[in-house]
C-alpha cells in the first residue's frame, strides 16, 4: 500500500470514529405521498418561500464531521443562512417548473439540516461523505394562504464526491452547488408529481 493510500485509510478510519459508526450509514431521499395528482395538475407556481431559521447552527470548522445544522463550503465565506436560502430557492423553482395549471400556489420550504462536506472530507478522503439535506415543504393557495397539502418532511440526501472523484468533478464544472441544486430540483419535481419518483436509499460513510 502506498503512503497516500495508507494516509487515506487512516483518515477514513478517523472519520468513521468521529461520525459514531463502525461502517457506513444509511441515507435516503424520501417524501410522503401528500400531493393530490388531480389538484397538482391545475397548479402553477406563484412564489417560492424558503425559510432558513436563524436558530440553525453553523460551523466553519474544517473537521470531518462538524456538529452543526449548516455546513457549507461550496461558496466563499459569508452568510451561510443566506447562501442556503439561495441554493434551495433556485432548486425548488427549478423543480416546480412542470406545474402548468391555472391555480396560483406558493411553495413554503423550511430548512432543518443542510450539512454538506468540509474541505477535509472533500479532499482528504476517498469514497466518503454525504450531503445531508432535510427540509419541510408545503403548498398553499396563493390567493388565500390556505394550506393545500400538509407540511411534509423531505429528506434529500446525496452522495458527496471526495478525493479523486471530487477533483474530476470540479475539472468538468460539476460543482457541489450544481449537484445539490439539480438533486433537490429532482426531489421537488418527484414530490409534486411532475417528475420521476426519485425516492431511494444508499449506504455511505458520512455525517
Amino acid at each position: 500500500m502506498s503512503m497516500s493510500a495508507k494516509l487515506a485509510a487512516a483518515a477514513l478510519s478517523g472519520f468513521l470514529a468521529l461520525t459514531g459508526c463502525g461502517g457506513t450509514n444509511g441515507w435516503e431521499t424520501s417524501y410522503g405521498d401528500v400531493v393530490p395528482p388531480e389538484a397538482a395538475s391545475n397548479w402553477r407556481i406563484n412564489s417560492v418561500e424558503v425559510i432558513v431559521p436563524e436558530t440553525l447552527t453553523v460551523s466553519e470548522e474544517n473537521s470531518y464531521a462538524p456538529d452543526a445544522d449548516i455546513v457549507w463550503r461550496g461558496d466563499p465565506p459569508g452568510d451561510r443562512h443566506a447562501q442556503v436560502d439561495e441554493i434551495l430557492t433556485e432548486a425548488v423553482k427549478k423543480g416546480a417548473t412542470g406545474l402548468k395549471g391555472s391555480q396560483p400556489v406558493n411553495l413554503v420550504i423550511e430548512v432543518v439540516t443542510f450539512h454538506a462536506v468540509t474541505e477535509k472530507t472533500r479532499y482528504g478522503l476517498e469514497n466518503a461523505g454525504v450531503h445531508n439535506i432535510t427540509f419541510t415543504a408545503q403548498v398553499v393557495d396563493a390567493r388565500t394562504g390556505a394550506p393545500l397539502t400538509p407540511k411534509d418532511t423531505i429528506r434529500a440526501d446525496l452522495i458527496a464526491f471526495s478525493g479523486d472523484e471530487a477533483l474530476a468533478a470540479e475539472a468538468r464544472g460539476e460543482t457541489q452547488r450544481k449537484r445539490i441544486v439539480n438533486h433537490v430540483a429532482n426531489v421537488i419535481a418527484g414530490w409534486l408529481g411532475v417528475g420521476s419518483d426519485v425516492r431511494g436509499s444508499f449506504m455511505r460513510a458520512g455525517r
